[in-house]
This record gives C-alpha cells, structure tokens and sequence, in this order.
C-alpha cells in the first residue's frame, strides 16, 4: 500500500487519434488559447488550434512513444509517430510549462479557451463570435 498522499490536483487525460499514445497532465491548467498562428494551422491541418498549458513537470506520456520535431529554432511540437496528432508544444523560451492541444483531451469541455492569440494572423474566413480577448501577436505583445 502506498504511503505518499496522492495529489489533490486534477488529472487531465488524453491520447492520439489511433490509440497508441496516450499522456496526463495534472495541476491547473493555464493560458487556455485559441492559437491562430501560420506554424500551428499547418501542422495541425486546421484553421485554428486549441491549446492549454500546464507545468512540463506535471505532463506524462503513459503509453506509447512521443515523436518530436524542432518546428522552429527553440521549439519542439510532440506527436504520435502512428498516426500524426499533434500532442504538445514546448519553447526554451518557456522551459517550465508545456502546452498540449486541447482536442486530444478525452473531455475538451474540462479546459475552454480564455482568448486568441495571434489573431493578426488568422485566416479571413475565421470570424469567431465567441466574444473572447483577441491578441494581435501573443499575450505580451498586445
């Protein structure tokens, strides 16, 4: 029987689209987004990407390998070498937190998105009526 006390924190769990890969992220989530940046579109295949963060520490990959691929200098996006879901985001920029998309959650309603970011750079079509803040660039830029 374990002696340690098992964390209060909530556990957030999810996986790839074939099943291979599954992780969990626990503690709080934060700076839940909607990302409309050019590199996310592209490797998700999609207009617009969720994403949630948590602590790099409080993230796991519980079964299955995680690839990953430096899509920008200091940037490093996760996903399942089987099928291709896109899983994670990391930046030196940073090094303590990692966000996960949103989707691949096996309940995405847990974590709604708080806001835009880099809205400058949506597709013309996307026009939310969500009423959420919307960021030009990134939350420190504007």
């Amino acid at each position: 029987m374990p002696t340690e006390k098992m964390t209060e924190a909530p556990v957030l769990a999810g996986g790839c689209h074939c099943g291979a890969l599954r992780y969990e992220a626990r503690g709080e989530p934060f700076h839940a987004t909607f990302c409309h940046c050019a590199d996310c579109r592209r490797v998700a295949g999609a207009p617009v990407v969720a994403w949630f963060s948590v602590a790099r520490a409080e993230f796991r990959v519980l079964s299955g390998r995680m690839r990953l691929y430096a899509s920008s200098p200091g940037v490093e996006r996760g996903f399942c070498g089987d099928c291709g879901t896109a899983l994670t985001y990391a930046t030196d920029t940073a090094p303590g937190e990692i966000d996960v998309t949103t989707a691949s959650l096996d309940d995405p309603a847990r974590v709604p998105p708080w806001d835009h970011v880099r809205f400058a750079d949506r597709l013309p079509w996307v026009v939310p009526g969500d009423g959420l803040r919307r960021f030009p660039g990134t939350r420190g830029e504007g």
